[in-house]
Parts: structure tokens; C-alpha cells; sequence
């Protein structure tokens, strides 16, 4: 087996700012989408409310200094609302992705009037049910995290189950933050291979339940960060555990994927296209 790496990617030698006046998540989360595309680092720099024409030099300064040391210009990445703080900005030295410009000003032509221009509107939460929802559903999957908790599982959207380690957690927790999804998961672990059952509370919402699985070795490779050298950990073990918990699936009809090379988006949508909830995506 060979073991060469990679070729490693070069330095960072270009910034990228993402610019608003309100959080910088909607720009910072674009900009992202964008940079993936491209085998490169960069050095990435948030700038949130810039909400005052001080703030809106301050920033075209850091700009600026970036455009000096690089000996590049800066990308940046802006969701900047008022016009008089964007036109600051895009004095600056760097150059310039503005998602209100590209795409709000489009749409007041399509649709025949003005947008409200009110900053972080779409990060309002002060009479927002959707927010309320993701709120509640946060705290659900906090307390069935791992198993924590049988009660209230009638009320769950899905319920993930797996091997220790196989990304449950930080799924659940996605399901919620995201798309206000309340989410429990539940380890398989050696008694319940030995049973050949799953754990005693889940038969009666077997409906609601979506595996995950794991690579042996990815799952020793994650097992040996936590606890090194252990039987939890051994390859042996991984083996016997994934093995068993994925004949477990199959025998119990129970939906499952493997995690190993999907990134925590990716097994958030597929769990939500196989589980078909009808809440609202936003």
C-alpha cells in the first residue's frame, strides 16, 4: 500500500474579507461555496457590522493593508444593505463579490418594486417561529443526544442510530441548527449485537429511524483520538462493531448510509430526503 501523500497545498497568499452589516454568515457562507472550487488557501477575515460610515472606513483601511502585504488584491465577499456604506467599501483596493448588488437589485427590476434594504433580515429572530422552532429543536437533540433520553420520542423527526463515533452527534445538532429537525440518536453497541436488538425503546418508532455507518479504519483512526491504544479503539473491535451494526440494519429494514467520506451536509440531506419531513427548509 502506498503510502504518498497529497501534494500539499501552496501558502496563503491572497485574503478574502467577508464584509456586512449584519452577522457576515450569508457572505462568509457564499464565499466559501465559491473558494472550494479553487486548490488554493487562502486567509479568510470576517468583518461584521459594519453598520456606520466609520466602521465602513475602518474596514477599506484593513482592505487596503491586505492589497500591501500581499502584493494582491483582497476578495471580498460583501452582503453590505445600506448604499452609502457599500460605496465606502468599494473604494477599497480589493476585489469585489457584492451578493445584495448582484442579486437584490435584479429582482426589485424583475418584480416590479423595492426591497426593504433592512439589515439582517434574514437573521431576524424577534417574532420569528422559524427561529423558535430551530431553538426547541436544539434542545431536543441536546437531550437525546447519545441515548440520554427515551422521553418525548413520539415527538422526533428522525432518530439516528450507529456505532459510537460514526457521526451521530454533530448530525443531529446540523438537523436542528439548520433546518430545526428534532433529531435523537441512539449508539448500537456490543449488548445490543449480542441481544440481536435494538435498543428497547427505539422498535416502536422504527419508522423514524436512519442509520449511519463507518469504515472500520476511518472509525480507529477517530476512536484513537480520543481514547489511543484501547480495545474501543482496536481495529478488531471497529470491525466486529461496524460489521454487526450494519447487519443489524439490514436485518431490522432500517435506512442507512455510510459517513466515512461524507461531509456532515451531505448526510443532513440525505437524511432529510429519506425521511421526507415536510418542515420548511430555510
Amino acid at each position: 500500500m502506498s503510502d504518498t501523500k497529497p501534494p500539499a497545498l501552496p501558502p496563503a497568499n491572497r485574503t478574502v474579507f467577508f464584509v456586512s452589516d449584519g452577522t457576515g454568515i450569508t457572505a462568509e457562507a457564499f464565499g466559501h461555496s465559491v473558494l472550494t472550487q479553487f486548490d488554493l488557501k487562502f486567509k479568510q477575515i470576517r468583518l461584521p457590522f459594519i453598520d456606520t460610515i466609520d466602521k465602513a472606513y475602518d474596514a477599506v483601511r484593513k482592505i487596503n493593508e491586505a492589497m500591501a502585504v500581499d502584493g494582491k488584491r483582497p476578495i471580498v465577499f460583501s452582503t453590505l444593505v445600506q448604499t452609502d456604506l457599500a460605496n465606502v467599501v468599494f473604494k477599497s483596493k480589493g476585489m469585489h463579490m457584492d451578493l445584495i448588488q448582484t442579486f437584490v437589485a435584479p429582482m426589485e427590476q424583475e418584480l416590479g418594486i423595492k426591497s426593504t434594504h433592512t439589515i439582517g433580515r434574514s437573521h431576524n429572530i424577534a417574532d420569528s417561529e422559524e427561529y423558535k422552532n430551530r431553538i426547541e429543536a436544539i434542545n431536543f437533540s441536546l437531550a437525546h443526544d447519545d441515548g440520554q433520553s427515551n422521553k418525548n420520542l413520539s415527538t422526533a423527526d428522525v432518530i439516528l442510530v450507529g456505532v459510537s463515533r460514526s457521526g451521530k452527534t454533530p448530525t443531529s445538532l446540523y438537523l436542528a441548527m439548520q433546518y430545526g429537525i428534532k433529531a435523537a440518536n441512539y449508539p448500537l453497541i456490543p449488548d445490543d449485537f449480542e441481544r440481536g436488538r435494538l435498543p428497547s425503546a427505539l422498535p416502536e418508532f422504527k419508522a423514524k429511524i436512519f442509520g449511519l455507518s463507518i469504515a472500520p479504519e476511518r472509525l480507529s483512526e477517530i476512536r484513537n483520538e480520543r481514547r489511543p491504544g484501547s480495545k474501543y479503539a482496536a481495529i478488531e473491535n471497529c470491525r466486529y462493531e461496524v460489521n454487526e451494526a450494519e447487519a443489524m440494519m439490514k436485518r431490522e429494514g432500517i435506512r442507512w448510509l455510510s459517513s466515512t467520506t461524507k461531509s456532515i451536509e451531505e448526510i443532513a440531506t440525505t437524511v432529510l430526503q429519506e425521511i421526507k419531513s415536510d418542515v420548511k427548509i430555510y
